[in-house]
């Protein structure tokens, strides 16, 4: 985890992002002067989560970094969702963790602390920072009855199977998705008693002779709250109504947070979306999709993508997280192996550049070229986060010349606590990560390396031949004359 970017001196280029809701870039005005509120949909802690997911928090992350950089006083909440996230999120099937529960023979209390530690181990590695405030969704069962209660008259109408929101009680339905036909919003549970296709569920009753690990009291009855309803009430708890931006991955844009909306606007009293404060907050903000052609995205398959997998072959986690700066968050990324160890290399490049300032004190930037580099760097960013720009830039700087060490380090440092790369921190022997299928340790290179090193010295070029033949056969790349000395030969 790196240090909250050091704000501009002054606003710079005015902060424009794209609101998925109005389908239009808008200047940032945050609700309160100086402030800016966030909140994150975060994980459903029945499994560990894929790199997809976690490009959301990649995003999220830049986000909050860009709000830092021009001088906003950050208050960022993310959400575990421990309780009533359903298999689909159509809002039908079992409960995830009490699925997840039952299949491991663990309580479902144990299953989420489990899986919250790897997924905060996961932004750890890709460097994401802690946010003000992780919010657990069992935490805030009363506070999501209270809410239903308020709402439940008006909007709601109940069933055997639980509470159901009536979307007709509400103007617009849809909007964000922009998609209000069954074949749209329409794809939720098919349930005997449903006023409407999209009508979806705020309180889930314990079916009769069930015993749920997760249940509480209601005046519905025994049972757990609906997925959607847990981020409208924590949202409000944490950040009041309206707070600024709510960021998640485009999946969302769909059902979840449409539904989330729909509930916002029945607590606040409204049924027009023609402020946005009625939707729960001014801007809505999705990430686009990570795509593995290979097919290894979903969890479903048994075996996904996640992290650590990366890790175990010898990639940086610092390298997926470049590899989600490459490319804007609104457009698709692609991952392939070969793409992720070209954006290693490009890390390796970043780092060395680096390195010749790491030691240099800070100076103040008064060297014209640096000056407008950063210039350029915070347009780019305050236009809707563009991080590949940004990163032409942040190159450019890197390897700048016949500059004054201190201020190319300030420059360096002020753009990176932006893309959180940990370029001042980071070294290439950190990034040399040991492959899990390696046949050969480090201590074992260096004793060949310093064999082949005495063979050369003795002119005996057919053992030092050799030697590197041994090494390549063990996955070991030689690099005579770099001072790294040897890194391995990762399998793209």
């Amino acid at each position: 985890m790196t240090d909250a970017p050091a704000p501009l001196a002054d606003s710079g280029a005015p902060l424009r992002l794209f609101n998925s809701l109005t389908r239009r870039l808008e200047d940032f005005r945050p609700v309160h002067p100086g402030e800016a509120r966030v909140y994150s949909c975060g994980p459903t802690v029945y499994n560990y989560q894929h790199i997809g997911n976690m490009r959301a928090y990649v995003f999220a992350d830049t986000l909050g970094r860009t709000l830092s950089f021009k001088g906003y006083t950050l208050r960022h909440v993310i959400n575990i969702t421990d309780v009533g996230h359903l298999t689909s999120d159509a809002d039908a099937g079992d409960d995830k963790m009490e699925k997840a529960a039952a299949s491991q023979g663990k309580s479902a209390w144990d299953v989420a602390a489990f899986y919250t530690a790897e997924f905060k181990r996961d932004l750890g590695w890709l460097g994401v920072r802690d946010p003000a405030k992780w919010t657990v969704a069992t935490d805030y069962v009363p506070r999501m009855i209270a809410f239903a209660e308020r709402i439940a008259d008006a909007h709601c109408y109940e069933l055997d199977s639980g509470l159901y929101f009536d979307v007709s009680t509400v103007a617009d339905y849809g909007r964000l998705a922009r998609a209000v036909t069954d074949e749209g919003e329409g794809r939720i549970e098919e349930v005997e008693g449903k006023r409407h296709a999209a009508d979806f569920a705020i309180w889930r009753k314990t079916p009769p002779g069930e015993t749920r690990q997760m249940e509480w009291d209601s005046p519905w009855g025994r049972g757990a709250p609906g997925w959607h309803l847990e981020c409208s009430v924590m949202g409000e708890a944490e950040l009041g109504m309206p707070f600024d931006i709510h960021t998640g991955g485009i999946d969302h844009r769909e059902i979840h947070h449409p539904n989330e909306i729909a509930q916002n606007q029945a607590y606040r009293g409204c049924g027009s979306l023609d402020c946005a404060e009625h939707s729960g907050a001014r801007m809505w903000m999705h990430n686009n999709f990570l795509i593995d052609r290979g097919g290894k995205m979903s969890k479903s398959s048994g075996e996904f993508l996640r992290l650590q997998l990366l890790v175990d072959r010898g990639y940086h986690p610092l390298a997926y997280r470049l590899m989600c700066l490459q490319a804007h968050y609104r457009s698709e990324l692609e991952f392939s192996w070969e793409g992720l160890g070209a954006t290693l290399t490009r890390l390796k490049r970043l780092v060395m550049a680096a390195a010749s300032v790491r030691d240099a004190g800070e100076a103040e930037i008064a060297d014209r070229r640096l000056a407008d580099l950063l210039a350029k760097f915070d347009a780019a960013m305050s236009d809707d986060l563009n991080t590949p720009v940004a990163l032409t830039l942040l190159e450019e700087a890197a390897a700048m010349k016949k500059v004054d060490a201190g201020q190319k380090r300030a420059t360096l440092a002020a753009m990176d606590a932006v893309l959180g790369l940990q370029l001042l921190t980071l070294s290439r022997e950190e990034l040399r990560l040991r492959p899990k299928t390696a046949t050969i340790n480090e201590p074992a290179i260096e004793t060949i390396l310093a064999r082949r090193k005495d063979a050369r010295a003795a002119k005996d070029f057919a053992a030092s031949d050799a030697l590197r033949d041994e090494l390549i056969t063990a996955g070991v790349e030689v690099m005579d004359g770099d001072p790294l000395g040897w890194d391995w030969r990762l399998d793209n």
